[in-house]
């Protein structure tokens, strides 16, 4: 009955806006991908001449659209602010060649960087990392998970040793088992596995890549783990970090496997149950050497805002990423230019718009804050700041709106959001949709577990009620049939490669028509006294609970 009444409230603003919405224009949108995907931006890497370019276009931008500063607050002040939040952030990057030697006894190979293995940057503090015939173990899906009774190290110790792990989860490949069948958990992520071997000690954690499992190919692996690394500050760094983190292609895992006697797919299979343990690759072992710069800076997250008319201290947030790779290994043709269009120019430039529409608009009740934040491609880094150290108490934040790599294209009938979350916000998304003829089609790959790879994460697991807005694949022109191709083409030929770069054929309609959903969603929200939740059964309503007292 609550949430009924919840629905209801928010429907009642909505009527009251009905035919009213703001106009999008595509050319706005097409425009400022064009800007911020321009080889002149350089992949819009953070601590680079990329990223003063790109906080320079924003805040541009924002004090066009009529926003008012919304960053840290003046030096000395209490209520001025500036337009960007200071993102402290270690930075690491591997200097000179990268030496992998794997022996099994009777010979010796030499591993290449970037196409055997993908090797990141240490973040644990070292400035050498110098190991000699490491053993590897094999550890499974690296899941201990006590809840679920599940146990993949069974009193194993790692130290010393380098842990082989698989992505995903255990049930991926059978669709059914304690891990939500085909849909990720967080156990599934690759953060969780080298968080997990780094807890344990392990010298060093390495992921087989698998296609289908990851959901993106090597060419992503390799670009998005062989350039700088960034991470938060930390006080205890080698409590988050092993000293090697790393990717390496199947085939060559397979083989490593056979050289130690084992068989990598009767292994994976026994992964998958209870009964599994730790298994050495008997007589296999790998030795590395690299040199890692490791540098504090600190990058910018940039925020304007629209203050409320009745209830300013309470916040409704847009946010986007601005950060793509910037300038990296080179492809086939030669381009070292991470342009990062799609990903995530096109958020940006949303986000852009709908700051101009607000600007324009009567200011709602509550006040609207546009997030750009640095440093998702690095681990969400720029809104897990913002989530730890919030300009605008998380507990009166009453949701958050995040877009990430939206369709350039023509409109669609559907809509969808990263993963699988069941809350209030979404009810609302979906009758705000039904308005528009649009219907919600759920994350078709919960097993990518798209839901921990955005920008909404951060907020969501402080309990914020959060969401991560997709396009659509059911287009008007088309059908399902040429949606699905285009997103299967950008994945496989332009995800976090080079060849992601603004196209002059692109439309931006269908971009255009769905932030007139967006408007109406964040500006319902706005102009209402309702506090979304997330179900009763969500892993986060607890935590949104115990704030409960702020928002009566």
């Amino acid at each position: 009955m609550k949430n009924t009444l919840f629905i209801c409230s928010l429907l009642a603003a909505a009527t009251a806006q009905a035919g009213s919405g703001p106009e999008f224009d595509a050319k706005h949108l097409s425009q400022d991908v064009k800007v911020l995907a321009s080889d002149e931006f350089e992949g819009r890497g953070p601590n680079t001449a990329g990223e003063t370019k790109t906080v320079a276009y924003l805040i541009e931008q924002f004090k066009a659209a009529g926003l008012q500063p919304a960053g840290d607050l003046l030096k000395g002040q209490k209520t001025q602010r500036s337009w960007t939040q200071d993102v402290p952030l270690g930075r690491f990057e591997i200097k000179g060649p990268v030496k992998l030697v794997v022996s099994d006894g009777n010979t010796r190979q030499e591993l290449k960087q970037g196409d055997d293995m993908a090797v990141r940057a240490a973040m644990n503090g070292s400035r050498q990392v110098d190991f000699r015939n490491a053993p590897l173990v094999f550890v499974g899906y690296g899941v201990n998970a006590p809840e679920r009774k599940w146990d993949d190290f069974k009193g194993f110790d790692l130290r010393g040793k380098l842990a082989v792990v698989l992505i995903n989860d255990p049930d991926f490949e059978t669709g059914v088992g304690d891990f939500g069948g085909k849909a990720m958990t967080y156990y599934g992520r690759w953060t969780y596995k080298y968080e997990e071997m780094a807890r344990r000690g392990a010298l060093g954690t390495i992921i087989v890549h698998e296609t289908a499992p990851a959901s993106y190919g090597w060419a992503t692996v390799k670009n998005s783990n062989t350039n700088v690394m960034y991470d938060i500050v930390r006080k205890q760094p080698a409590s988050a970090h092993a000293p090697m983190e790393a990717w390496i292609q199947r085939d060559l895992a397979v083989d490593l496997f056979k050289r130690g006697g084992q068989d990598f797919e009767a292994l994976k299979k026994l992964a998958q149950t209870r009964a599994f343990k730790p298994v050495q690759l008997k007589g296999v072992n790998l030795s590395a050497s690299y040199a890692v710069d490791a540098q504090t800076i600190v990058s910018k997250n940039v925020a304007g805002r629209v203050i409320g008319s009745t209830a300013p201290e309470q916040t409704v947030i847009y946010s986007a990423h601005w950060d793509h790779l910037g300038v990296g290994l080179p492809d086939a043709k030669g381009d070292k230019i991470y342009n990062g269009a799609v990903d995530n120019g096109t958020g940006i430039a949303a986000l852009l718009e709908l700051a101009r529409a607000y600007g324009k608009a009567p200011a709602p009740q509550r006040s609207v804050v546009f997030l750009a934040v640095t440093a998702e491609e690095k681990g969400l880094l720029g809104s897990e700041y913002y989530a730890a150290y919030p300009l605008y108490p998380l507990a009166e934040t009453a949701g958050v709106i995040n877009m990430d790599a939206l369709s350039p294209y023509g409109p669609a009938r559907n809509f969808t959001i990263s993963g699988s979350a069941k809350l209030d916000l979404l009810d609302q998304l979906i009758a705000k949709a039904r308005q528009m003829d649009m219907a919600y089609a759920p994350d078709p790959k919960p097993e990518a577990g798209h839901f921990f790879r955005s920008d909404h994460f951060p907020f969501a697991k402080r309990g914020v009620p959060a969401i991560s807005f997709g396009s659509g694949d059911d287009w008007i022109d088309g059908g399902l049939a040429a949606g699905r191709k285009a997103e299967e083409d950008y994945n496989t030929n332009n995800y976090h490669q080079p060849s992601d770069e603004w196209s002059a054929n692109w439309p931006f309609t269908g971009m255009a028509h769905d932030l007139g959903l967006l408007y109406g969603l964040g500006r319902d929200l706005a102009d209402s006294n309702a506090w979304p939740n997330w179900a009763h059964d969500a892993e986060f309503r607890a935590t949104r609970d115990a704030s409960s007292a702020r928002r009566k």
